[in-house]
């Protein structure tokens, strides 16, 4: 029996250093080596070789236009709010949202991540389910004032990321959201 145990282990110390073997090797044909770096010229931004040139203004470290930061803008504000247990986009983020879907319509080369968000109140599930319905009445909304489909997408984030920690309805008024970020943001 001894024996046996011994050939075994000698049988499988074989095998992993031939496996180590070979997977340390190295490339020693023109074959093996990696595809050439192909260089189309232009600077990032110029719009050359695809890369489109954003001319909302100036730009911030995240490529972000100034028209989507600056605090005065509408587009600024990425929040729209629900009532308790809705996914129906409020009368007055209507503009909010007509406003973004503009801007995507203008600026092909963006695109956004629209974030669901609920209280904590209700099972993990139902929230879950309850974000992902809101994300997608913005989505929708979006999509039919203009913004192309490509650019958008939708994720439920739950009871998972709160606004406003606190336990009333002040708080959870403030965590019935879903959120607008761009690329850059997400």
């Amino acid at each position: 029996m001894k024996q046996k145990q011994t050939k075994f282990r000698v049988f499988f110390a074989a095998i992993f250093a031939a496996l180590i073997a070979g997977c340390s090797s190295t490339p020693s044909g023109p074959e093996q080596e990696g595809a050439p770096v192909e260089s189309r010229g232009g600077t990032p931004g110029s719009g050359v070789a695809g890369v489109a040139t954003v001319t909302a203004g100036g730009v911030d470290s995240r490529g972000l236009p100034a028209v989507l930061t600056d605090a005065k803008s509408i587009l600024s504000k990425r929040s729209v709010y629900f009532d308790y247990d809705s996914f129906e986009v409020k009368a007055e983020y209507k503009d909010l949202v007509t406003a973004h879907a503009k801007f995507l319509a203008d600026n092909r080369q963006f695109k956004m991540l629209i974030q669901g968000n609920t209280d904590e109140r209700g099972s993990r599930e139902y929230n879950l389910a309850l974000g992902q319905k809101r994300a997608d009445a913005i989505k929708k909304m979006l999509a039919l004032l203009g913004a192309r489909e490509e650019q958008l997408e939708s994720v439920s984030l739950g009871e998972e990321k709160p606004k406003n920690e606190g336990q009333n309805e002040a708080a959870w008024a403030e965590n019935r959201r879903g959120d607008m970020l761009y690329t850059g943001e997400f």
